[in-house]
């Protein structure tokens, strides 16, 4: 076989693959989201890095269908894939507290950080929606909005590690996959 020929079927092997995995992560990571187990979410965590891997070393210039399908994608990957990933670092993490009913942590036997899985899910889309449409002062409003909205609730150190880690594994997260999208451009 000549080495045109094996460039090009290289070359669509790449394209298929460029396509397939951004749906194939997205829709591992619903799974993952829904059904809340780590071996799903790592199998998402590993189809995001292939397919970061394999968008690194695609051809620029990707058509708009594609783009615009790689972009759905992320998006789906970031707030969804987020969920089910940074419970895997908390569970990781030792806090000495116990989980409480609304998905907060119980300190003190009060339930502080109520809501972090929706407020994870919105931030998410707003990090990873910052990060593709090229406007980084957004992520100072968004990080300045979960500070003062979770302040008086950052009081021991269990809930302050809790937030920062929760947060940081979100952003990494949600940048990861918006850096998909950057790739594709």
């Amino acid at each position: 076989m000549s080495s045109i020929g094996s460039f090009w079927f290289l070359y669509a092997l790449g394209w298929f693959l460029f396509v397939v995995c951004p749906i194939a992560t997205a829709v591992v990571s619903v799974v993952a989201w829904r059904r809340r187990a780590q071996v799903v979410t790592i199998v998402a965590v590993v189809l995001l890095a292939v397919t970061l891997l394999v968008a690194a070393v695609v051809p620029d210039g990707s058509p708009a269908v594609v783009t615009a399908l790689t972009t759905l994608a992320a998006l789906v990957v970031a707030v969804a894939g987020g969920s089910p990933v940074v419970r895997l670092l908390l569970d990781r993490t030792a806090f000495d507290e116990r989980e409480g009913v609304h998905g907060g942590i119980v300190v003190n036997e009060r339930e502080v950080l109520r809501g972090g899985e929706v407020i994870g899910l919105l931030e998410r889309l707003a990090v990873a929606g910052a990060i593709i449409a090229g406007v980084p002062e957004a992520l100072a409003v968004i990080i300045a909005i979960k500070g003062v909205g979770r302040f008086t609730e950052l009081d021991t150190g269990p809930v302050r590690e809790r937030f920062i880690v929760g947060t940081l594994g979100s952003w990494i997260w949600a940048a990861a996959a918006a850096g998909l999208v950057l790739l594709t451009r």
